[in-house]
């Protein structure tokens, strides 16, 4: 309808700023929305439309995760620490999305410091899964899957550090991509486990989902861990055939946790796959047991490292009339850290300590090299992987807050692809009383335009990705 000049990019822009306003008093989905310069950006866009100059994301809007640096607005990572921080300059992959001539509609409420499995971790509140709103959305990026799902925004960011793109996409029924690690530049990109995150697109179907990743992919020399190469036309590979595709099937991902339904979903999709031509292999993953406590201890440990940077002293919350030095770095960081972050600081800061670095941290790296090779040797015999995205579908808000052992078992089978930096995509796959059922689709490396050719092939041949949650529109 834009490119046909039915409708106008300030039109749809406004559409949506309505629609997020109405919402967000109910889904706390938003932190930030910047009506002004969303409906600036897109009068530009309507211009370069009527100039025949536009690309094919000219004049969409969009909304970012509050993780990523806007240069000018609010960048709060979801945390009193950061609540009156305003970004002095633009993340790469915000800058790229910018290029494209997207519009940023606003930023998305997140689990503090991307640290959470469920969106409850958040300063500003909780967000609510737009499908029962006593439900969680899934984190960190549940603000974003939530905006995606009832349809405020046709496509948001988020990132993924153990899953928190896709699990939250699982969770409220959209398609969620997490990259090969390096594929997207972190720079701008706040930190939580610098050897684990990954920025990403959620979106609706498969098809948007490559249309973003394809605009924010790419080399970027500000960022040492970015890689050096070529970024793949995923829209011209959406449509390839997949007859003769190997998927891999792990036993380990069909334990007792996971619910029937859910399996009853992944057999019923992989029964479509064999009909389209592709072939299931049983695989092998015989450590995936151990992939949250991996997870958990390398992962706290960068975060320990990565946060000490908020002391009061340069940026962030600064605690009034500090006695002395002590006492400044001392409140600042206990009023502005969350229960979450402070416990992630904590075992971080534990494993690292004289005399447990080598019985906790280094053993986990040395098992995520074990991890990795695992899933080396199951890729060489198989195209994709597929699996559950979550063991449960959405689960009520509170139930598991004061479990944190519980919470974090939440993401057993999602964080063993980031400590492997491989590339992942959910996407929807059925329901279980009305929830959202999310499956996983592991590619091998810097292979995002395998993944989004199956799920696009599989998204043809069924309708949940067009199913939308009642009372929102």
């Amino acid at each position: 309808m834009l490119r046909a000049r039915e409708i106008s990019s300030t039109e749809i822009v406004q559409s949506c700023l309505d629609r997020a306003q109405r919402c967000n008093d109910d889904l706390n989905c938003f932190i930030s929305l910047f009506p002004e310069h969303a409906l600036e950006q897109a009068k530009a866009a309507d211009s370069v439309i009527a100039a025949g100059e536009a690309g094919p994301l000219t004049g969409l809007p969009v909304a970012h995760k509050d993780i990523f640096c806007t240069a000018g607005y609010k960048t709060s990572c979801g945390s009193k620490m950061l609540d009156s921080f305003v970004a002095p300059y633009q993340a790469t992959a915000m800058a790229k999305l910018d290029a494209a001539g997207i519009v940023m509609l606003g930023k998305t409420n997140m689990d503090e410091f991307a640290m959470g499995s469920s969106n409850e971790n958040s300063c500003y509140g909780p967000v609510r899964n737009p499908w029962d709103a006593e439900r969680v959305p899934g984190g960190s990026s549940g603000g974003s899957a939530c905006a995606v799902s009832a349809r405020i925004v046709p496509a948001a960011t988020g990132t993924d550090t153990g899953g928190s793109i896709r699990q939250p996409a699982a969770l409220c029924g959209v398609t969620g991509l997490k990259p090969t690690y390096g594929r997207v530049s972190r720079y701008g990109m706040i930190a939580y486990a610098s050897s684990l995150d990954q920025g990403g697109p959620i979106a609706q179907t498969a098809q948007d989902a490559a249309m973003l990743l394809g605009a924010m992919s790419g080399h970027d020399p500000r960022d040492a861990t970015s890689a050096d190469a070529p970024v793949d036309d995923y829209l011209d590979a959406l449509n390839n055939d997949i007859r003769g595709l190997k998927i891999g099937l792990p036993k380990e991902y069909f334990s007792s946790e996971l619910e029937q339904p859910i399996t009853d979903a992944i057999t019923a999709a992989l029964n479509l796959l064999e009909q389209a031509g592709a072939s299931v292999i049983d695989v092998e993953l015989p450590h995936t047991d151990l992939s949250i406590p991996v997870y958990y201890v390398i992962a706290s440990a960068e975060c320990s490292s990565n946060l000490s940077r908020y002391d009061g002293v340069r940026f962030g919350h600064r605690c009034p009339d500090p006695e002395d030095i002590n006492d400044l770095f001392c409140r600042s960081r206990g009023e502005g850290f969350g229960d979450e972050v402070k416990r992630r600081i904590m075992i971080g800061a534990y494993v690292l300590s004289a005399g447990y670095y080598d019985a906790y941290y280094l053993k986990a790296q040395r098992l995520r090299r074990m991890l990795r090779d695992e899933f080396r040797a199951a890729l060489d015999r198989v195209d994709v992987i597929v699996t559950p995205t979550t063991p449960t579908t959405a689960f009520p808000l509170g139930s598991r807050i004061d479990d944190p052992v519980s919470m974090y078992l939440s993401d057993i089978y999602t964080v063993s692809v980031n400590l492997a930096g491989l590339p992942a995509i959910s996407v929807p796959a059925g329901f279980s009383d009305g929830l959202p059922i999310g499956m996983q689709i592991i590619g091998n490396y810097f292979q995002e335009a395998r993944l989004l050719n199956v799920a696009h092939r599989y998204q043809q041949m069924t309708d949940w990705h067009k199913q939308a949650p009642a009372g929102w529109l």
